[in-house]
């Protein structure tokens, strides 16, 4: 029995999420497992709820869990609130209560879907990469932060703002960690992305990888700077097999990768601690508000995401490539949702192209 936490979120999160329950459900008479679900609120709806983003409950129902399955969270109505009340800090703030330090996020190009992309499927076919992201350091957790007014040599006062981009080595160590064990999982090759030329954060980065390395002696590590790495995603994204950098960097690099398999709503990820904490999986795209209650969004990701639950918490590789080979299916069938939709394909629903995946495993 596995019990999964559920936090649907905004926008889109309950339409997705709800799909990707659909899957795991359907797991459950091919293989000899039983999903135990239990919903907490986060983001906007608890805001609406409770008046803040991420409530005492919510935290208490993820330590109480297995795993925990988000969706989105995010609202332009909650724009205008105090930054610690909008949607996006709970996000932030779950990571950290759980200590969710690792963020992994694959990139795969379906043969499908190359025609998707928006690069020449010479470039892209055949990738595979996985981007390890630290998740709770860097500018969005540094300190001192803020915003205040200062008086310029005119008397007159402006406004600063400010935000510590901030690593300690032991922060810095656990990733790297985490990305060499990663890498000798698969084709042994790490570049680690920084900008060490002007950053000092980055030169002790760059330090503490090269450290770490010793201990990997079968994983090549070489070293890029962060522009270069966003401009050879785009030209050459098959040099690369894993990925490791901070917070920032990740965060815009790999929603960058995305253009590479043709939309967002494709790529999932897992954020851990490889350390017995409860780990949460979720797709890398927002909420989406606009397409909200409209049954048009695309649930692979977060499908895939779940695919990915069974494998890194629960440990069954089986069930992974039961959901991963079902989305594959569905999509050389040539069902697509709006966004990877092209002339000739069948467009369907949410909802609909979550059922074509529970057909696909019911059929294996």
């Amino acid at each position: 029995m596995y019990k999964v936490a559920l936090l649907k979120g905004d926008g889109i999160g309950p339409e997705i999420v709800s799909e990707a329950v659909k899957v795991l459900k359907a797991l459950e008479s091919r293989l000899d497992v039983k999903f135990e679900f239990r919903e907490a609120l986060i983001g906007g709806c608890a805001y609406e709820k409770y008046s803040k983003p991420l409530p005492d409950e919510t935290i208490k129902i993820a330590h109480q869990s297995d795993a925990v399955l988000l969706g989105a969270v995010g609202d332009w109505k909650y724009d205008d609130l105090p930054r610690e009340l909008r949607p996006e800090s709970a996000l932030l703030g779950i990571r950290k209560g759980l200590n969710l330090f690792a963020n992994l996020r694959p990139v795969v190009i379906f043969d499908e879907l190359i025609s998707s992309s928006a690069l020449k499927p010479q470039i892209i076919k055949g990738t595979d990469i996985v981007i390890v992201r630290e998740l709770t350091g860097d500018v969005y957790f540094g300190t001192p932060k803020g915003m205040e007014v200062r008086l310029d040599s005119e008397g007159r006062g402006v406004r600063y703002a400010y935000n510590n981009m901030i690593y300690s080595e032991k922060e810095i160590e656990r990733i790297a960690h985490v990305a060499f064990k990663t890498a000798s999982s698969r084709r042994k090759k790490l570049c680690s992305v920084d900008k060490a030329n002007v950053l000092d954060v980055s030169q002790l980065w760059r330090e503490i990888m090269i450290y770490v390395s010793k201990q990997y002696p079968d994983v090549e590590l070489t070293h890029m700077y962060v522009d270069n790495a966003a401009m050879q995603l785009i030209a050459n994204p098959l040099q690369f097999d894993v990925i490791a950098t901070g917070n920032i960097f990740g965060d815009i690099l790999s929603d960058e990768a995305s253009m590479i398999s043709g939309s967002l709503g494709l790529l999932p990820s897992a954020s851990m601690s490889y350390e017995g904490s409860v780990a949460l999986y979720e797709p890398i795209h927002g909420s989406a508000p606009d397409l909200k209650g409209q049954n048009v969004a695309n649930p692979i990701a977060t499908i895939l995401s779940a695919a990915m639950m069974m494998k890194y918490s629960f440990k069954n590789d089986k069930a992974y490539e039961i959901i991963f080979n079902a989305v594959k299916s569905v999509l050389k069938e040539g069902y697509r949702t709006k966004d990877i939709f092209k002339d000739g394909d069948k467009l369907v629903s949410t909802s609909r192209m979550g059922d074509a995946v529970c057909k696909e495993i019911g059929k294996n």
